[in-house]
């Protein structure tokens, strides 16, 4: 009996090991906006931007951050990516009059040519391509593919503006502003 005991215990330390290794995305769609939330436990208020070194939605209290998050200028009208860094992290690539026109530049934007960084990506619309360099100059590129921004009623009574963005993104892992072609 304690001689199972002991191989289910092996077995078990080592069935972790077992795991295949789980792979990062580096290119997808996601979407996100400006809801704060309140954590119970630190009782402080979050949101939820996009990291994207991990792919994901991550929150205002992890460790890292987000790379960006939304934010409007209190208007309808101005929908913002704020990076994290508080760094020139974004450079605008180009408007472009439909999605199809958009879609392509951003497959085929290899080796962008950067004139000069900006703090904020400002006046985000549909079918726009950006460019984001992180604080530790890693790379990504965006393109909108959808915003909204309405007002909605607050829980003590005044408006708030809601504010949504859907891109698509590719990450550049390995530093460099070389992405890979379509």
């Amino acid at each position: 009996m304690k001689r199972y005991i002991l191989i289910m215990f092996i077995a078990l330390f080592f069935l972790p090991s077992c795991k295949k290794p789980f792979d990062i995305p580096t290119s997808g769609t996601a979407t996100i906006n400006n809801v704060l939330k309140l954590d119970p436990v630190l009782q402080d208020y979050y949101s939820l931007g996009f990291l994207f070194s991990a792919g994901e939605l991550v929150s205002s209290h992890n460790t890292p951050p987000p790379d960006i998050n939304i934010i409007n200028d209190g208007t309808l009208k101005n929908l913002i990516f704020e990076a994290d860094n508080r760094e020139n992290s974004f450079y605008k690539v180009g408007n472009y009059s439909n999605s199809v026109t958009a879609k392509n530049v951003f497959d085929t934007l290899v080796s962008p040519v950067v004139l000069q960084w900006v703090v904020w990506a400002d006046s985000l619309k549909e079918n726009q391509v950006w460019l984001y360099k992180s604080g530790n100059e890693y790379y990504s590129k965006l393109r909108i593919i959808s915003t909204l921004s309405q007002k909605r009623k607050a829980e003590v009574g005044d408006s708030i503006i809601y504010s949504e963005c859907t891109f698509e993104w590719a990450y550049q892992p390995d530093g460099s502003l070389t992405f890979p072609g379509k």
